[in-house]
C-alpha cells in the first residue's frame, strides 16, 4: 500500500535578527547581510572581533570600503556589486586580511537576497578553513600527494598524476581531498602557491619572477589569481605590507 507523504514543512519565518543571533554562536564563521548600497545591515560577533571594533553598531550602515584597508575594501565592494547583479559565489577560497592585522584562509559563499521587488541585498558567510582530518583512513595516501604538491607547486601539476601518487581515481581524489582538507586539489595547490607568493612579495624579488616561480603561466595569470584569492593585486599587497 502506497502512502502519499507530503514534504515536512514548518510555518515559521526566521527574522534576519534571529539569523544573526544564531551565527553569533559560531566563532569560526563570519556572517553578514548587506543592502543594495553594499552597506552592512547585519553582522555576527566574529566579524566584529576580527575588525577590532567594540560592537556591531560600528559596522552597520558602513560598506567594506569604510571598515577594511582601502585596497581590500574596494575589492570587496566590487565583489558585492557582482552579487547584487545576480552572481552566485560558492565555496570560493579566499585569504581574508582584517583591519587588526589578523589573517586567515576561508571558504566564502555570497548570494543575492531576492524579494518581491527583485534583489534587495546580499547574504554571505566565510567559514574558516579547518585543520586536515589526520584520522581519516585515507589521510596517509593523501599526504603523499600533498607532499608532492608542496615540493613541486612551481611546476605544472596534473590531477591525474596526484591521483596516481595517492593510488586512487581522479574522482576519488577530488572527493577525499574535500573530506580531509576541505579543499579540492586545485584549491589546495592555489593555496600553496599564493602563500609562497605572499612570502616572496615581502622581498625585493621582481613580481613577474615571483609569479613564474610559484607556478603561474605569466604575470597576468598570477595577478588575476592573487587578486581573486587575497582581494588585491600582488603590487598592492606589497605596498600595503610595506
Amino acid at each position: 500500500m502506497q502512502h502519499n507523504l507530503k514534504p515536512a514543512q514548518i510555518d515559521v519565518q526566521l527574522s534576519l535578527d534571529e539569523l544573526q543571533d544564531m551565527f553569533d554562536a559560531i566563532p569560526d564563521v563570519v556572517f553578514f547581510i548587506k543592502d543594495r548600497q553594499c552597506r552592512y545591515t547585519h553582522v555576527n560577533n566574529t566579524l566584529v572581533k576580527r575588525l577590532g571594533v567594540k560592537s556591531r553598531d560600528e559596522l552597520v550602515g558602513k560598506t567594506a570600503l569604510q571598515v577594511f584597508p582601502e585596497r581590500l575594501g574596494s575589492s570587496y565592494v566590487s565583489q558585492d556589486k557582482r552579487v547584487l547583479e545576480g552572481e552566485l559565489i560558492e565555496n570560493q577560497l579566499e585569504l581574508h586580511l582584517y583591519a587588526n592585522r589578523t589573517a586567515g584562509w576561508c571558504l566564502t559563499i555570497k548570494r543575492p537576497l531576492t524579494g518581491s521587488k527583485g534583489i534587495g541585498g546580499l547574504i554571505g558567510i566565510s567559514r574558516d578553513l579547518g585543520r586536515p582530518d589526520n584520522r581519516h583512513s585515507s589521510f596517509i595516501r593523501l599526504q603523499r600527494a600533498l607532499e608532492h604538491m608542496q615540493a613541486n607547486y612551481g611546476l605544472p601539476l596534473r590531477v591525474q598524476a596526484l591521483a596516481d601518487i595517492a593510488g586512487v581515481s581522479v574522482a576519488q581524489l577530488e572527493r577525499l581531498f574535500k573530506r580531509v582538507f576541505q579543499l579540492s586539489p586545485q584549491q589546495l595547490l592555489t593555496k600553496l602557491r599564493i602563500e609562497e607568493a605572499m612570502r616572496l612579495l615581502l622581498t625585493e624579488m621582481n613580481i613577474a619572477e615571483i609569479g613564474q616561480s610559484c607556478g603561474f603561466s605569466d604575470q597576468s595569470a598570477f595577478s588575476r589569481q592573487f587578486k581573486a584569492t587575497v582581494g588585491i593585486t600582488p603590487r598592492d599587497y606589497r605596498a600595503m605590507m610595506r
